[in-house]
Protein backbone atom coordinates (compact mmCIF):
# COMPACT_ATOMS: atom_id res chain seq x y z
CA UNK A 1 0.00 0.00 0.00
CA UNK A 2 2.86 2.36 0.84
CA UNK A 3 4.52 1.60 -2.50
CA UNK A 4 1.31 2.44 -4.33
CA UNK A 5 0.93 5.73 -2.44
CA UNK A 6 4.55 6.66 -3.13
CA UNK A 7 4.09 5.91 -6.81
CA UNK A 8 0.98 8.05 -6.95
CA UNK A 9 2.64 10.95 -5.14
CA UNK A 10 5.55 10.92 -7.61
CA UNK A 11 3.40 11.48 -10.71
CA UNK A 12 3.57 15.27 -10.53
CA UNK A 13 6.74 16.54 -12.17
CA UNK A 14 8.86 19.21 -10.45
CA UNK A 15 7.83 21.69 -13.14
CA UNK A 16 4.15 20.96 -12.62
CA UNK A 17 4.60 21.13 -8.85
CA UNK A 18 6.18 24.58 -9.20
CA UNK A 19 3.22 25.72 -11.34
CA UNK A 20 0.78 24.52 -8.72
CA UNK A 21 2.62 26.28 -5.92
CA UNK A 22 2.68 29.55 -7.86
CA UNK A 23 -1.05 29.28 -8.50
CA UNK A 24 -1.69 28.68 -4.80
CA UNK A 25 0.27 31.80 -3.89
CA UNK A 26 -1.65 33.83 -6.47
CA UNK A 27 -4.92 32.71 -4.92
CA UNK A 28 -3.67 33.51 -1.42
CA UNK A 29 -2.74 37.04 -2.50
CA UNK A 30 -6.10 37.51 -4.19
CA UNK A 31 -8.52 36.18 -1.58
CA UNK A 32 -6.60 35.19 1.58
CA UNK A 33 -6.17 31.81 3.23
CA UNK A 34 -9.70 31.34 4.55
CA UNK A 35 -11.26 31.87 1.13
CA UNK A 36 -8.88 29.56 -0.72
CA UNK A 37 -10.43 26.15 -1.37
CA UNK A 38 -9.10 22.99 -2.95
CA UNK A 39 -11.84 23.41 -5.56
CA UNK A 40 -10.46 26.84 -6.44
CA UNK A 41 -6.91 25.49 -6.65
CA UNK A 42 -8.09 22.63 -8.86
CA UNK A 43 -9.89 25.05 -11.17
CA UNK A 44 -7.00 27.51 -11.32
CA UNK A 45 -4.45 24.77 -12.08
CA UNK A 46 -6.70 22.54 -14.20
CA UNK A 47 -6.07 19.69 -11.81
CA UNK A 48 -8.42 17.21 -10.25
CA UNK A 49 -9.25 17.78 -6.59
CA UNK A 50 -8.51 14.10 -5.99
CA UNK A 51 -4.96 14.60 -7.28
CA UNK A 52 -4.43 17.56 -4.98
CA UNK A 53 -5.66 15.66 -1.92
CA UNK A 54 -3.61 12.61 -2.86
CA UNK A 55 -0.46 14.69 -3.23
CA UNK A 56 -0.84 17.09 -0.30
CA UNK A 57 -3.61 15.79 1.94
CA UNK A 58 -5.28 19.15 2.42
CA UNK A 59 -5.13 22.92 2.09
CA UNK A 60 -2.83 23.60 5.05
CA UNK A 61 -0.14 21.23 3.80
CA UNK A 62 -0.40 22.58 0.25
CA UNK A 63 -0.11 26.20 1.37
CA UNK A 64 2.84 25.55 3.68
CA UNK A 65 4.70 23.67 0.97
CA UNK A 66 3.94 26.41 -1.56
CA UNK A 67 5.38 29.09 0.71
CA UNK A 68 8.43 26.97 1.48
CA UNK A 69 9.02 26.19 -2.19
CA UNK A 70 8.96 29.81 -3.29
CA UNK A 71 11.44 31.07 -0.72
CA UNK A 72 14.75 31.91 -2.42
CA UNK A 73 16.38 28.60 -3.20
CA UNK A 74 13.74 26.94 -1.03
CA UNK A 75 15.60 28.84 1.70
CA UNK A 76 18.75 27.02 0.60
CA UNK A 77 21.11 28.10 3.38
CA UNK A 78 22.99 24.84 2.85
CA UNK A 79 23.89 26.10 -0.64
CA UNK A 80 25.45 29.31 0.72
CA UNK A 81 29.01 29.27 2.03
CA UNK A 82 30.89 32.51 1.39
CA UNK A 83 33.48 31.90 4.09
CA UNK A 84 31.99 34.36 6.59
CA UNK A 85 28.72 34.72 8.48
CA UNK A 86 28.25 38.26 7.20
CA UNK A 87 28.77 37.09 3.64
CA UNK A 88 26.34 34.21 4.11
CA UNK A 89 23.57 36.42 5.52
CA UNK A 90 24.10 39.05 2.85
CA UNK A 91 24.06 36.39 0.11
CA UNK A 92 20.79 35.00 1.46
CA UNK A 93 19.23 38.48 1.53
CA UNK A 94 20.30 39.19 -2.04
CA UNK A 95 18.42 36.16 -3.33
CA UNK A 96 15.15 38.11 -3.25
CA UNK A 97 14.69 41.43 -5.03
CA UNK A 98 12.70 44.26 -3.43
CA UNK A 99 9.53 43.48 -5.39
CA UNK A 100 9.55 39.85 -4.25
CA UNK A 101 10.20 40.89 -0.65
CA UNK A 102 7.22 43.24 -0.72
CA UNK A 103 4.95 40.50 -2.11
CA UNK A 104 6.20 37.98 0.44
CA UNK A 105 5.79 40.43 3.29
CA UNK A 106 2.14 41.06 2.41
CA UNK A 107 1.54 37.33 1.99
CA UNK A 108 3.07 36.44 5.34
CA UNK A 109 1.07 39.12 7.16
CA UNK A 110 -2.11 37.57 5.85
CA UNK A 111 -1.01 34.05 6.69
CA UNK A 112 0.07 35.06 10.20
CA UNK A 113 -3.54 35.92 10.99
CA UNK A 114 -4.76 32.60 9.57
CA UNK A 115 -2.13 30.56 11.43
CA UNK A 116 -3.35 31.72 14.84
CA UNK A 117 -6.85 30.46 14.14
CA UNK A 118 -5.98 27.27 12.29
CA UNK A 119 -4.13 24.46 14.13
CA UNK A 120 -3.61 22.48 10.90
CA UNK A 121 -1.94 25.44 9.22
CA UNK A 122 0.23 26.10 12.28
CA UNK A 123 1.34 22.46 12.34
CA UNK A 124 2.14 22.51 8.61
CA UNK A 125 4.09 25.77 8.93
CA UNK A 126 6.07 24.40 11.86
CA UNK A 127 6.92 21.26 9.92
CA UNK A 128 7.75 22.81 6.55
CA UNK A 129 9.01 26.30 7.41
CA UNK A 130 9.78 27.08 11.03
CA UNK A 131 11.65 23.91 12.00
CA UNK A 132 13.64 23.53 8.73
CA UNK A 133 14.64 27.20 8.69
CA UNK A 134 15.64 27.12 12.35
CA UNK A 135 17.82 24.07 11.64
CA UNK A 136 19.37 25.74 8.60
CA UNK A 137 20.21 28.90 10.52
CA UNK A 138 21.76 26.76 13.23
CA UNK A 139 23.95 25.03 10.64
CA UNK A 140 24.98 28.40 9.25
CA UNK A 141 25.90 29.68 12.72
CA UNK A 142 27.68 26.42 13.53
CA UNK A 143 29.96 27.01 10.55
CA UNK A 144 30.69 30.46 11.95
CA UNK A 145 31.48 28.89 15.34
CA UNK A 146 33.78 26.36 13.66
CA UNK A 147 35.57 29.22 11.88
CA UNK A 148 35.99 31.07 15.16
CA UNK A 149 33.71 33.96 14.21
CA UNK A 150 31.08 33.32 16.89
CA UNK A 151 31.58 32.09 20.44
CA UNK A 152 29.72 28.87 21.10
CA UNK A 153 28.30 30.20 24.38
CA UNK A 154 26.89 33.40 22.87
CA UNK A 155 23.28 33.60 24.14
CA UNK A 156 22.14 35.43 20.97
CA UNK A 157 22.55 32.25 18.93
CA UNK A 158 19.22 30.94 20.22
CA UNK A 159 17.51 34.09 18.96
CA UNK A 160 19.05 34.11 15.49
CA UNK A 161 15.87 33.23 13.60
CA UNK A 162 13.83 35.57 15.81
CA UNK A 163 16.13 38.42 14.84
CA UNK A 164 16.01 37.61 11.13
CA UNK A 165 12.23 37.21 10.97
CA UNK A 166 11.70 40.16 13.28
CA UNK A 167 13.54 42.59 11.06
CA UNK A 168 11.58 41.44 8.02
CA UNK A 169 8.19 41.54 9.74
CA UNK A 170 8.61 44.73 11.77
CA UNK A 171 9.63 46.90 8.82
CA UNK A 172 6.04 47.28 7.61
CA UNK A 173 4.45 47.40 11.06
CA UNK A 174 6.75 50.09 12.46
CA UNK A 175 7.84 52.09 9.41
CA UNK A 176 4.85 51.38 7.16
CA UNK A 177 7.33 50.45 4.45
CA UNK A 178 8.06 47.09 2.81
CA UNK A 179 11.33 45.31 3.63
CA UNK A 180 14.06 45.91 1.06
CA UNK A 181 17.51 44.53 0.40
CA UNK A 182 19.11 47.77 1.61
CA UNK A 183 17.10 47.78 4.84
CA UNK A 184 17.79 44.12 5.64
CA UNK A 185 21.51 44.36 4.84
CA UNK A 186 21.77 47.36 7.18
CA UNK A 187 19.73 45.52 9.81
CA UNK A 188 22.02 42.49 9.63
CA UNK A 189 25.11 44.67 10.07
CA UNK A 190 23.62 46.86 12.82
CA UNK A 191 21.69 44.27 14.84
CA UNK A 192 22.24 40.61 14.03
CA UNK A 193 26.01 40.47 13.63
CA UNK A 194 26.82 42.67 16.67
CA UNK A 195 24.52 40.51 18.79
CA UNK A 196 26.54 37.51 17.71
CA UNK A 197 29.83 39.29 18.36
CA UNK A 198 30.79 39.45 14.68
CA UNK A 199 32.55 42.63 13.48
CA UNK A 200 31.04 44.26 10.40
CA UNK A 201 33.93 46.48 9.40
Amino acid sequence: MTEVSTARRSRITPEREAELYEAVLELLREVGYDAVTMDAVAARTRSSKATLYRQWGGKAELVARAVRHTKPGGMGLDEIDTGSLRGDLHALTMRSDDCTMEQNSALMRGLAMAIHGNPDLLKAFREHLIEPETAEFRRLVQRAIDRGEVREDNPAIEFMIHMMIGGFAARTMIDELPPTQAFLLSYIDAVVLPALGVPTA
